[in-house]
């Protein structure tokens, strides 16, 4: 679960809803920087509880760097609303989406598909659906299976609260109970309560259990996504106890993928150090051009 520094996009980024054929999808959008050739676009799909506000502090490294980089909020997730039925979160029903935002940007530049955490599981389904819109996959923070046994005990209790409380009831006991991130609830980081009060109540609570669900039950897919003919990047903190690092350094080699450990991070490289995590995704992407 992130700890986005500000709900606010980054100057030059664009926030609008995208038109896809399932739907619109609320996104962050930044060009590639004046006078930089642009190289290809980048389809940021963030994590449990997250946003597409996760991606804030990527957006201007890497437009510096050429890319495009268009951050999603995925069915259900804070601005882009959903249905109150769980059977809508299927992870099958979340990578179709994901296919068809890929469908939405092709302009015919190179399309590299990104996703934190459960995004990077949401990611895996849809490369295995249809691997053929990207030019790759990175799996940022993102394990081969299900998340750890005290994570998974963290979204046990979440699950309960929600069955019993409205969100607004959630958000106040998570604040009464202490540190957000160990009892299940988004983390505050050093953003305003304020923004991320509101971001949690634009969440869905059908996504949350369904997708909380997926990440305590999800089976190895590591050998199916092997196969495929694409590029993956595994991109991690040198701390993760979502998914330990020893286990994402096996998942690597499994993939034959690059590997990039970010020093001094957690399970959010992206908003605890975002300029190196920006450099080892730009090199990832100009090494497949």
């Amino acid at each position: 679960m992130s700890n986005p520094p500000t709900l606010n996009p980054p100057p030059g980024a664009r926030s609008y809803r995208l038109r896809t054929a399932r739907g619109d999808f609320a996104v962050v959008d930044h060009d590639a920087a004046p006078g930089v050739a642009p190289k290809g676009v980048a389809l940021l799909l963030p994590g449990f509880t997250g946003s597409k506000e996760d991606f804030n502090l990527l957006h201007e490294p890497l437009a510096a760097r050429g890319y495009r980089t268009v951050a999603v909020d995925g069915r259900g997730q804070f601005e882009s609303g959903g249905p109150d039925d769980e059977s809508a979160y299927a992870q099958q029903e979340l990578a179709l989406d994901v296919l068809a935002q890929a469908a939405a940007l092709d302009g015919g530049d190179p399309l590299h598909l990104l996703g934190h955490s459960l995004g990077g599981q949401i990611a895996r389904a849809a490369v295995l659906l249809d691997h053929s819109p990207f030019a790759s996959l990175t799996l940022m923070a993102s394990g081969p299976a299900r998340i750890s046994p005290s994570q998974q005990e963290r979204v046990r209790l979440l699950h309960d609260a929600l069955a019993v409380m409205t969100m607004a009831e959630v958000w106040e006991a998570i604040q009464a109970m202490g540190a957000p991130e160990d009892v299940g609830g988004p983390a505050v980081g050093t953003g305003s309560t304020d923004h991320l009060r509101r971001r949690w109540l634009g969440h869905t609570p059908a996504q949350l259990l369904a997708t909380g669900r997926q990440l305590c039950t999800e089976p190895d897919r590591v050998d199916e996504l092997a196969a495929l003919p694409l590029p993956f990047h595994v991109l991690s903190g040198d701390v993760d106890d979502t998914w330990p690092v020893p286990l994402l350094d096996e998942m690597a080699v499994r993939l034959a993928a690059r590997r990039t450990v970010v020093a001094d991070a957690d399970h959010s490289p992206n908003v605890d150090r975002p300029l190196p995590t920006a450099e080892a995704l730009a090199a990832f992407w100009d090494s497949e051009q």
